[in-house]
């Protein structure tokens, strides 16, 4: 798959890129090399091999699952100027 200067100035467009006509042919040759390297990967057999978050093991650091209320509903809500058991109260708008 190759690139060319109409698709060049297609993906500066959709990335919001100013792309002066001078660099155009530059850019082409490096999607160009960038394109031809991930067709290069493609040829790679990964079978068998397990997909990894790291290249050297390790787990992943978890906390409980606990629901809590932050320890700091007083500060919370503090400004509120109505609330009500730690919530905001606000006007209805909806009938």
């Amino acid at each position: 798959m190759s690139v060319d200067t109409a698709t060049v100035r297609k993906i500066a467009h959709l990335a919001r890129i100013a792309v002066k006509d001078d660099e155009v042919a530059h850019l082409q040759g490096e999607l160009n090399a960038i394109l031809a390297f991930v067709e290069h990967l493609s040829e790679v057999d990964v079978a068998g091999v397990e997909p990894m978050t790291s290249v050297t093991p390790m787990a992943m650091k978890k906390r409980a699952d606990v629901v809590n209320d932050g320890e700091i509903a007083d500060a919370v809500v503090a400004n509120a100027p109505a609330i009500e058991d730690h919530f905001f109260l606000v006007p209805k708008v909806v009938e």
